[in-house]
């Protein structure tokens, strides 16, 4: 039988999806949707504000709270700069004064992309590499991660069961033995699977449970426009000879995941009632599919890593 996902599995849950505009953090709040929750989608990309994005694209957390909605949950957008420590104290104490609490934090605040460059700027050495982009990168990945934690946590604590998604790229024991692109780059994204481990040590006295997730090659809206295809039609990046000046894809893309994956993986997550298991883990999305069952949005079980 094919996979569904339960429309009520988490039916009065509030979860806080930090970085939920587009990506992997759209596709985990529409996930959560799907899965009955009331998620409070927050970004710097807003309709009603100033102060967007790093990247002048399209995608609003309007747009997500929209589909958080259309899909079965409850959509809320507030715009908030998670590097920001002002905004998001104002966010916590909204979220507290509307919700009481939170049962679901997920940290996938990130917005360095165009910072990390093409292939062609990967392994550039640490001296010739620009400096003030660098600690952009750390801090757009790192800061906002310490700095959400540090205001929304206390509202995860309240009662047990808490769960705490650090989203990054790579699991601990890929990253561990691979150098990813940059110093600034590999720095990020290994300290996020360790930010993990720390704040799960810390949260489970309180009973609540802190997981490093990392998707596979992810088809995000930026993906799909460098290759000149949508989410309906992707599999035509692997053809060659695209014309129009349109790359094709190499041969692993065949491989790649939906954000809906990986926002599934976070709902089985938060759906299990005995996911303090994985405590302080760093895991993929393959490797929770393979675990819960869950399915990609075409019934697929993509694996990128090779081994979940």
């Amino acid at each position: 039988m094919s996979w569904s996902p339960d429309h009520e599995a988490l039916r009065g849950r509030v979860a806080v999806v930090a970085g939920a505009t587009r990506g992997a953090g759209r596709g985990i709040a529409t996930a959560l949707g799907e899965a009955g929750a009331t998620v409070v989608c927050t970004g710097r990309s807003s309709v009603t504000g100033s102060g967007g994005s790093d990247y002048d694209r399209p995608e609003t957390i309007e747009e997500t709270a929209e589909l958080v909605t259309r899909l079965g949950g409850t959509g809320i957008a507030v715009q908030t700069d998670h590097l920001d420590p002002e905004q998001v104290r104002r966010l916590a104490r909204r979220v507290r004064h509307d919700h009481g609490g939170i049962d679901v934090l997920v940290n996938d605040i990130w917005g360095a992309e165009r910072l990390k460059g093409g292939p062609a700027d990967w392994n550039t050495p640490v001296w010739e590499h620009d400096l003030d982009a660098g600690l952009r990168i750390l801090r757009l990945g790192l800061d906002t991660h310490l700095i959400t934690s540090h205001h929304l946590l206390p509202l995860l604590i309240g009662k047990p069961g808490g769960l705490l998604v650090e989203m990054t790229d790579g699991t601990a024991a890929y990253n561990a033995e691979r150098y990813r692109i940059s110093v600034f780059y590999d720095l990020v994204k290994t300290a996020v699977n360790r930010l993990a481990f720390s704040q799960g040590h810390e949260l489970a006295p309180h009973g609540a449970t802190a997981v490093a997730l990392t998707p596979g090659w992810l088809r995000s809206e930026m993906m799909l426009d460098a290759y000149g295809v949508r989410e309906e039609n992707w599999r035509d990046a692997l053809l060659p000879d695209r014309g129009e000046g349109r790359p094709t894809a190499p041969e692993g893309f065949a491989s790649s995941e939906s954000p809906r994956y990986v926002g599934r993986a976070v709902a089985a997550l938060a759906a299990d009632p005995g996911r303090a298991r994985w405590n302080q883990r760093s895991v993929s999305s393959a490797r929770l599919a393979g675990e819960y069952g869950f399915t990609d949005i075409d019934g697929s079980r993509p694996d990128v890593w090779g081994a979940g």
